[in-house]
């Protein structure tokens, strides 16, 4: 199903250079072109689960392959992976959404919000919070708990976040500076006819997760 995204990913990983890349823009193409269709499916689908999603369009969460070099040690040209993040109002709306990270062995489902601003992250702590209750049948619903065991740990908290009482029975909860679940897939799901019935399946697990945070940083 995505046999020119996968043949081209790892092909431009072994050849990161523009005379290769230009030598080889019609295959670039064509693999764009399969993976903005597998991206218009997942709009579609998902847009049944998760309505904000439903009239997105597929250059509003899709990305250019040329990377960002001004501020990395890396100075290869190009990305080596195809994503798409499907989130209410476009990619760079600042919600919480839902990514489809393609890449030779290294392939990704994910969701959520990653490293937001102080405020929002305050505002967001506040919600968890004072709706303790209502994430913990999200957090730790036996389904939710079964595709993503904990939330990811990017940079947590060795303390109690300020503003919030110490002795709070669910203060880990509170400690994350991003709020996001993750999960990896197997290359050969990519060649599955099923493919798309299966991460939406996932995507819905997560979506409970989204709206209560979407719900908190649009309120």
């Amino acid at each position: 199903m995505m046999h020119h995204v996968q043949a081209f990913l790892k092909a431009i990983k072994e050849n990161n250079n523009r005379e290769w890349y230009l030598a080889n823009k019609d295959w670039y193409n064509n693999a764009k072109t399969e993976f903005e269709q597998v991206t218009m499916n997942l709009i579609s689908e998902l847009g049944k689960i998760d309505k904000d999603i439903a009239f997105l369009e597929v250059s509003q969460c899709t990305y250019r392959i040329y990377r960002d070099i001004r501020f990395s040690a890396d100075k290869t040209p190009y990305k080596t992976h195809m994503g798409a993040y499907m989130v209410k109002g476009g990619k760079n709306s600042g919600l919480a959404g839902y990514y489809f990270h393609v890449e030779p062995g290294g392939n990704m489902l994910a969701g959520g919000v990653y490293m937001p601003m102080p405020p929002v992250l305050k505002k967001l702590r506040k919600e968890i919070y004072d709706n303790i209750d209502e994430f913990l049948e999200i957090v730790e619903n036996k389904n939710f708990k079964k595709a993503f065991p904990s939330l990811d740990n990017d940079m947590k908290l060795q303390k109690a976040p300020l503003g919030f009482p110490k002795d709070f029975e669910h203060i880990d909860y509170l400690k994350y500076k991003s709020y996001t679940v993750s999960s990896s897939f197997d290359d050969k799901l990519l060649a599955s006819p099923k493919m798309i019935e299966k991460i939406i399946e996932q995507f819905a697990i997560m979506a409970p997760f989204i709206r209560f945070i979407n719900t908190a940083l649009t309120e």
